[in-house]
């Protein structure tokens, strides 16, 4: 079938099911043409909890799908179980709680695409638009964030009142980004203002000429009067970046900044799921989703 054959029928099914289709930035361009919201985890969350249907499939890794269960009454699908994030992987929940008993003075902060598991020993999610901001809120001045040592490190540095240690994991693809390809594409370029993710390393956000989350750089881009710009963050945003801003040019910093977890949801995969109920029902065990509720609910209190 040919993908406009297949992108016909899943909107007409889509609404015979009422089934909505939230999609993060890093999706492929075509799940994005079928979503009824595109955006960050943030922004879905608010989708999830407001839209008016039965179903919500979750076009994303995982962790994203965990996500808007927790927020919302709906049912929620995957339509693949195996996209996800590896930096969630790298988490081992058991050495977490042993740190969190030994050391009740650390507030537990964790970053809102964390692990359902993470989110529930934690005290507060923060997505990353908000990390530094939120965390500068909190009473406690002994913070432990996970799991991107990157993003934490960023928030170390940015805050100079607390002390915030990071728990050892990184986005292995922002984590790629070199120094060096920093260094070549500014001698390429020099006339081109490079955008990157936080969760990059220091060197690299050093060098950009500003970092931020994915909805920052959306909205950052917005307002610059460049009209070439390279950006240093999972290549799904280009299209998003494109659509809003017909008139400007943008390249990818790094040919390494490509999700394989967050491409591994096709277009047909998404059809299957709606005409055949292919896909992975997310469910929570009633505890863990409640524990988890409650870092999220202490988030949106701080928003």
């Amino acid at each position: 079938m040919k993908d406009k054959n297949m992108i016909d029928e899943i909107i007409k099914i889509k609404e015979e099911k009422d089934i909505k289709i939230l999609a993060h930035n890093y999706q492929n361009y075509e799940i994005q043409q079928i979503a009824d919201h595109v955006g960050d985890y943030l922004q879905l969350i608010e989708a999830a909890k407001n839209i008016d249907c039965k179903t919500i499939i979750s076009c994303g890794v995982k962790s994203l799908g965990e996500t808007l269960k927790i927020v919302s009454d709906k049912n929620v699908i995957i339509p693949v179980s195996e996209a996800i994030c590896p930096m969630n992987k790298k988490i081992n929940i058991e050495e977490l709680i042993s740190f969190k008993n030994m050391h009740p003075q650390f507030t537990i902060v964790s970053s809102l695409n964390s692990q359902v598991n993470l989110k529930a020993i934690s005290d507060i999610c923060v997505p990353t638009s908000k990390a530094v901001e939120i965390i500068e809120r909190l009473d406690s001045e002994n913070i432990l964030f996970a799991p991107d040592m990157n993003l934490g490190n960023y928030i170390s540095k940015t805050i100079k009142n607390k002390n915030v240690m990071s728990w050892t994991g990184h986005c292995t693809i922002h984590d790629k980004v070199t120094k060096e390809e920093m260094i070549n594409v500014k001698q390429k370029h020099p006339d081109r203002p490079i955008i990157v993710h936080v969760q990059c390393k220091e060197d690299v956000i050093k060098l950009a000429d500003y970092a931020g989350s994915t909805s920052q750089i959306i909205e950052y881009v917005k307002n610059l009067k460049d009209n070439k710009v390279i950006i240093g963050t999972e290549t799904g945003i280009l299209h998003v970046l494109r659509r809003l801003n017909p008139d400007k040019k943008f390249d990818l910093l790094s040919p390494t900044l490509i999700c394989m977890n967050m491409k591994k949801t096709s277009l047909e995969d998404v059809h299957r799921c709606i005409t055949e109920g292919k896909g992975e029902v997310i469910e929570i065990d009633e505890n863990v989703k409640l524990k988890a509720l409650n870092s999220i609910d202490n988030m949106m209190k701080h928003l």
